[in-house]
């Protein structure tokens, strides 16, 4: 079934000059694996579009269970110089949570009545 990441995992983000970071994790080994499958470096370009202007960078980190992704050319020259009305990465992790994949429903958590 497809599900927003929102409903399955957490996510964290900042900046630094013009590329933001956006770290993705999974809340069990399983969805872990899923992520590595289904939240390509692509996904997430095609995802964020005209607001990151570089290359997208995919890191797994295993121990924690997470994706990390960093967004070259993504805050329009960065806090001092943009013109955009917000300027720093803090928002992009609310973005990526957006984005849908696909789950076995066998593989989510089971939510009380």
């Amino acid at each position: 079934m497809r599900v927003q990441l929102a409903a399955v995992a957490q996510a964290r983000s900042g900046d630094k000059a013009d590329l933001a970071n956006v770290a993705l994790f999974a809340p069990s080994d399983a969805l872990y694996e899923v992520f590595k499958r289904e939240v390509t470096a692509e996904k997430v370009r095609r995802l964020f579009g005209d607001f990151v202007r570089g290359a997208v960078d995919r890191h797994e980190v295993p121990n924690v269970r997470a994706l990390n992704f960093v967004l070259h050319q993504a805050l329009d020259g960065g806090a001092a110089r943009s013109l955009r009305s917000d300027p720093l990465g803090k928002s992009y992790g609310s973005l990526l949570l957006r984005l849908e994949i696909e789950v076995d429903p066998a593989l989510l958590p089971r939510r009380e009545a």
